[in-house]
């Protein structure tokens, strides 16, 4: 009798313990494309994704969103990035491609968990101020600078020292940035559609191997 009983409350533990995981996964993987019902849930949800919307939110509304971890902004037309984005602690990825602003708010730079961001499409970004801030999240591993008219990095790119991907893709880099030799972690470089030149195709002098995408 006291088997069988175990057995039922172990299957009714398990069986609790699963559906709890079924809704979990659901909730994580659950995208929202809607302002107006994302904040009906705010705590709930974990993905945002606004992109192509021109659409003006006010800053404090961010606040709502505790347990956000992707957000999309891409296309938005955003003359300014708005610094309450940086207070969401649980943000890991972040896509700001195509839109219209220079320069990312300072307090960006206290992002703790942001592991990518994509800056893809940027006219009139100002790379050594943006890559200035991005430089100080450490938990950074991957970077998206492709079509953004990059003739040559900043040398604050050095200080990048637990990236791992970096995209440079349909850009107008003539040579491989020399500035990347410090990169211990980098595994993955995008050069594809640039102006490299054919006697620097090899990656001379550089003291780590990775993959490079031409």
């Amino acid at each position: 009798m006291k088997t069988n009983v175990f057995l039922i409350l172990s299957l009714f533990v398990a069986q609790f313990i699963f559906g709890q995981q079924t809704i979990d996964t659901i909730a994580l993987k659950k995208e929202y494309t809607n302002l107006e019902n994302a904040l009906k849930e705010a705590e709930k949800v974990f993905r945002l994704n606004l992109s192509d919307q021109n659409i003006n939110i006010p800053s404090l509304t961010w606040l709502k969103f505790k347990n956000l971890e992707y957000l999309s902004l891409k296309n938005d037309h955003l003359k300014e990035i708005p610094r309450e984005i940086s207070f969401l602690s649980n943000l890991k990825k972040l896509d700001l491609s195509g839109n219209d602003f220079k320069i990312l708010p300072i307090e960006f730079a206290d992002m703790k968990n942001l592991t990518e961001i994509y800056l893809n499409n940027e006219r009139n970004l100002n790379l050594p101020a943006t890559l200035e801030i991005l430089s100080n999240i450490t938990s950074l591993k991957l970077l998206h600078l492709e079509n953004d008219n990059i003739s040559r990095l900043p040398k604050i790119i050095e200080n990048f020292k637990n990236l791992e991907y970096l995209y440079l893709n349909d850009n107008k880099l003539k040579e491989i940035p020399k500035e990347l030799k410090g990169l211990d972690h980098l595994q993955y470089l995008d050069l594809n559609n640039n102006q490299l030149k054919t006697n620097t195709i090899a990656p001379k002098n550089l003291n780590f191997g990775f993959k490079i995408h031409f």
